[in-house]
């Protein structure tokens, strides 16, 4: 095989969003991935406006249906804000990431289907060992890992950071309905222990996305949120029950050589903003731009930048839902519905 001058690990939407950040920068790139197409990962699916903006930027329009803003709901309480641009969309994970796959074909990249296994960094270069038997190790200048939360190669790397107290630990679970969307908003159900992110995908079925502490069951957690369990009565699941986490995952660094880490590989807080694909196509443009640059501290410098609104509001929000402010936070928001709105309007840029 001819020696590409990146290879993306990882052919989930970021990884494919760096193969074509470079293949329209006009640098030769494979994607390394062993799973067959369409992927799917458990998530709230929602695009916010500027994740939908980066998609246009690079030839890729996912078909949805619209959001017009987010809504936090208790059991007597609702505060909404509609995003003062322009629409965000509610796309499934599978639909977003057979788009992509089909912009970087449509652009010439090729998709390795195998898993790394191994990675040596040389002074110019990096080797990275293939799982099959029949493939030969792969040497490129530049390497950007997309591979995930449980990024195999963060700890190749030896880049894992402080694993989270299990007592602390959030993970989600997503199931699909076969029901007509009821708003155009992406309303977030707080309970006493979880919150349930209910997405409209197209305009026959929801996805709704179950965020909390082990164990996390998804039918008893729509159980006990009475407005959400009213609203699916009777409707199908058209999706099995798909799992991820631990959501908060810390590395010590972004690069390592000459391999950088994009998306959930290069540290994620939470899923309770919403921004997770927002944030994750600003690290691929800036990743691709930094491998231009022959200049792995741009990239760092970057990250930082990209990640810094979504990091501390993230943070801010989680500490206060495992807090005793927790059934504070929906009367909070409905008191300062300005403040509500601000914070909104910032993380979806």
């Amino acid at each position: 095989m001819t020696a590409p001058q990146l290879v993306v690990v990882g052919g989930g939407p970021i990884g494919l969003a760096c193969a074509i950040e470079a293949r329209l920068a006009g640098i030769e790139t494979i994607v390394v991935e062993p799973r067959d197409d369409p992927i799917d990962k458990a998530c709230g699916e929602g695009l916010m406006p500027g994740a939908l903006a980066a998609l246009h930027r690079i030839g890729v329009d996912p078909p949805g249906h619209p959001l017009a803003g987010i809504a936090y709901l208790d059991t007597g309480r609702r505060v909404e804000h509609r995003f003062a641009d322009r629409p965000g969309r509610g796309v499934r994970r599978t639909v977003l990431q057979r788009e992509l796959a089909r912009r970087a074909a449509e652009l010439g990249t090729p998709v390795l289907r195998d898993r790394v296994t191994g990675v040596t960094q040389r002074r110019d270069s990096v080797v990275l060992e293939l799982g099959s038997r029949t493939a030969e190790a792969l040497e490129t200048p530049w390497v950007i890992a997309a591979d995930g939360l449980h990024s195999p190669v963060r700890r190749l790397l030896g880049l894992e950071g402080r694993a989270q107290h299990p007592t602390r630990r959030r993970y989600g679970l997503r199931q699909h309905y076969a029901v007509a969307p009821w708003t155009d908003l992406v309303e977030v159900h707080w309970s006493p222990l979880v919150e349930a992110y209910v997405t409209p995908v197209d305009d026959r079925t929801v996805g709704v996305a179950v965020l909390g502490p082990r164990p996390l069951d998804h039918d008893a957690s729509i159980a006990a949120i009475p407005a959400l369990a009213e609203r699916l009565a009777g409707a199908h699941a058209v999706s099995a029950p798909r799992g991820a986490g631990p959501l908060l995952q810390r590395s010590r660094s972004r690069s390592s050589g000459r391999v950088l880490l994009a998306g959930d590989a290069s540290g994620y807080v939470d899923a309770l903003t919403g921004e997770g694909m927002r944030v994750g196509f600003a690290q691929a443009r800036a990743a691709v731009a930094a491998v231009r640059a022959g200049n792995t501290e741009q990239y760092e410098r970057a990250w930082r930048a990209t990640t810094r609104d979504f990091r501390m509001l993230t943070t801010g929000l989680v500490v206060a839902a495992r807090s005793s402010f927790r059934p504070r936070i929906v009367p909070t928001a409905t008191a300062r519905p300005q403040l509500f709105g601000a914070i909104v309007e910032r993380l979806s840029r």
